[in-house]
């Protein structure tokens, strides 16, 4: 088993009035990239992929408003919006006061529709965009999101929340990464004891459990915009006025997002590749990074060419 980098270092920046932790690799490329974590993820999620493409972007990954090494944010809100107005403050932050120019946009998960989002929103400001098994609505969802449906439900959520803490973190991590891993027997044993080290730290966070389930109600409150009120703001409208060429990546054994969605978001998508893994499940830059770098570059060179 490949022995892994080490996380990129982090700093907290105040941006569009609140304060996010930043993972950077180091500078050199000219062109820059943001990376987007999913529910319950952090910036560590795009350690490797950031690593494969240190030599084409300087990588910027955030930690969404209460993940990570964020603080919670200062009005609470932790909805799809909210985490897309923290993720545009650094992209123009990055774009336009480090002079980076539109950057390359990635998304996992909840990060996917937190891109989507964003890149709709300024699409000046956007060149690319990457979406891992975005959580984009799905009318009729997976197991793994009608938990986070379960978990959404006021006052039980919370409840959850609170008694999840008394399961061992190690076996509540090593339940995710089943959930989320085609294999989890290929997490590096080092992964294993930073992901479990990183969980007890956030069990002594007073936000944490209300981040993780205000987050999952985010989630949620855009299934049912998209399927009950549509309207210009819902995501799949939104993707569909995306202007970046954009990268689809889905995993084959994804328990959480159906090959339905990807195939819709492959229509969707005014310019779009969708490239399907067998072998990977929900976090395919986690499990392949090589071969989702390898897909990013064929999509920077497609950008280049368009101009």
């Amino acid at each position: 088993m490949k022995e892994p980098i080490a996380h990129w270092p982090g700093r907290l920046l105040e941006l569009g009035g609140a304060t996010v932790h930043v993972r950077s690799t180091p500078e050199g490329p000219d062109e820059a990239g943001i990376f987007v974590h999913g529910l319950a993820g952090s910036a560590t999620n795009w350690t490797d992929l950031m690593g494969e493409l240190s030599g084409d972007l300087a990588g910027h990954a955030i930690d969404l408003p209460g993940a990570g090494y964020s603080p919670a944010p200062p009005d609470g809100d932790y909805s799809v919006s909210g985490h897309a107005r923290a993720v545009l403050a650094l992209v123009e932050h990055v774009a336009i006061k480090k002079g980076a120019g539109p950057v390359h946009l990635f998304g996992n998960s909840l990060g996917g529709a937190v891109s989507v989002r964003v890149a709709a929103m300024r699409p000046d400001l956007v060149r690319t965009l990457t979406l891992v098994s975005p959580a984009l609505p799905d009318i009729v969802p997976r197991y793994g999101p009608a938990r986070v449906a379960l978990s959404a439900t006021p006052g039980l959520g919370d409840w959850v929340a609170g008694r999840l803490r008394y399961i061992p973190a190690e076996r509540r991590i090593r339940a995710t990464m089943a959930m989320c891993y085609a294999d989890s027997g290929r997490v590096h044993p080092e992964r294993l004891r930073d992901a479990v080290a990183e969980l007890v730290r956030r069990d002594g966070l007073p936000y944490s459990g209300r981040a993780l389930v205000e987050s999952a109600r985010g989630i949620v409150a855009e299934y049912f915009r998209d399927v009950l009120r549509g309207g210009d703001d819902s995501l799949w409208r939104q993707a569909a006025r995306v202007q970046a060429p954009t990268l689809v990546v889905h995993g084959m054994r994804d328990r959480l997002v159906h090959a339905r969605t990807a195939a819709r978001a492959a229509r969707t998508f005014p310019d779009v590749r969708l490239v399907v893994l067998p072998k990977a499940a929900h976090v395919a830059q986690m499990e392949y990074p090589e071969v989702v770098a390898r897909e990013v570059r064929a999509l920077i060179r497609h950008a280049r060419a368009r101009v």
